[in-house]
């Protein structure tokens, strides 16, 4: 086994599934965690460096919505949302709290693995279109983006932390500023060829994104909707070695 193993943890409060994901994973060479609420969440996050966080939606107490709400206000953390509803309204609901992919119950454990390598190996990487930028920061509209945090910093200095899957978004927009990107190129530049999750999901990133950016949905001035082709960041874009 590698001495570098990602460190998944698992929050579901059903006890079989949690052995029988650990030692699924643990064969696929995963360093695995699991447990069955959002206090023992916290106290592992608290003395554990975690690679991503594989958190079920139905759980008593604190339910999986809560928690990645939670996760996402703290962290950049990846999170994957399990849930057995698997209904679009629940997948929308997922993504705007900020999970990073989302898997209904009953899944193919090969699915839920190549989810996992997908999700971690996006977070570990820059997308494939800022591979050379050297820039460390990127400056536009009184906001300053930290490439190395992937965090955003407002003119008046709250700092927002970003989701991987906002995160990723936001760079292509800052790469491309000014200049109007269809749905497809948008989810193809931010995601290369990996998984599409539903035919929204570039717009619920896109509502996330303003969110975080201050940018109302309803007359958003920075990230413009253009109607019939997309999206365009209205803004220039100024970058810092």
């Amino acid at each position: 086994m590698s001495a570098n193993r990602e460190h998944l943890l698992i929050v579901d409060d059903d006890k079989e599934i949690r052995h029988l994901l650990t030692d699924y994973l643990e064969q696929a060479d995963y360093r695995v965690t699991a447990v069955g609420d959002g206090k023992a969440m916290r106290r592992v996050l608290e003395a554990n460096r975690i690679d991503l966080v594989i958190l079920d939606l139905m759980l008593p107490g604190e339910d999986g919505l809560t928690l990645c709400r939670e996760l996402r206000s703290k962290t950049n953390l990846p999170v994957l949302m399990l849930t057995a509803r698997g209904d679009e309204v629940d997948r929308i609901i997922g993504l705007e709290m900020g999970a990073d992919d989302y898997l209904a119950k009953p899944f193919n454990p090969r699915e839920l693995l190549a989810r996992i390598k997908s999700i971690v190996r996006r977070a570990q990487a820059l997308p494939p279109n800022m591979e050379t930028d050297k820039a460390h920061s990127l400056r536009f509209a009184g906001w300053t983006l930290d490439v190395v945090t992937r965090n955003v910093t407002a003119a008046d200095g709250l700092v927002v932390p970003l989701s991987g899957a906002e995160y990723r978004l936001l760079r292509v927009f800052l790469d491309h500023p000014q200049r109007v990107l269809a749905r497809e190129q948008l989810l193809e530049l931010a995601n290369g060829r990996e998984a599409i999750l539903f035919d929204r999901s570039i717009d619920v990133l896109v509502g996330r994104l303003r969110k975080r950016l201050r940018d109302d949905s309803r007359e958003p001035v920075l990230i413009k909707t253009v109607r019939g082709e997309g999206y365009v960041l209205a803004a220039s874009v100024e970058s810092e070695a």
